[in-house]
């Protein structure tokens, strides 16, 4: 069953994720389907996407991840002769 919009999730995502979190699980989870996954897979699918930015904290929330400055800021480093 796809999902129309964020407000059709089930209330365990919506109480859990904020916004963004819970678009980012929408679209991966209507992406899986429509693929032909049934319903569990997409739903783990769309957690697996949604754990790329976010990561559950001890209150049972998710927080997005604190940005990795390693990987923004990556001197460029040429081999050539």
């Amino acid at each position: 069953m796809a999902y129309n919009n964020v407000e059709e999730l089930p209330a365990e995502i919506t109480e859990k994720l904020p916004q963004h979190g819970q678009q980012i699980f929408l679209a991966a989870f209507n992406a899986a389907q429509s693929d032909g996954m049934s319903e569990d897979a997409a739903t783990n699918v769309a957690w697996n996407s949604v754990s790329q930015e976010y990561e559950q904290g001890e209150d049972g929330q998710w927080h997005q991840k604190p940005e990795d400055p390693a990987v923004h800021d990556k001197s460029t480093v040429s081999g050539g002769n």
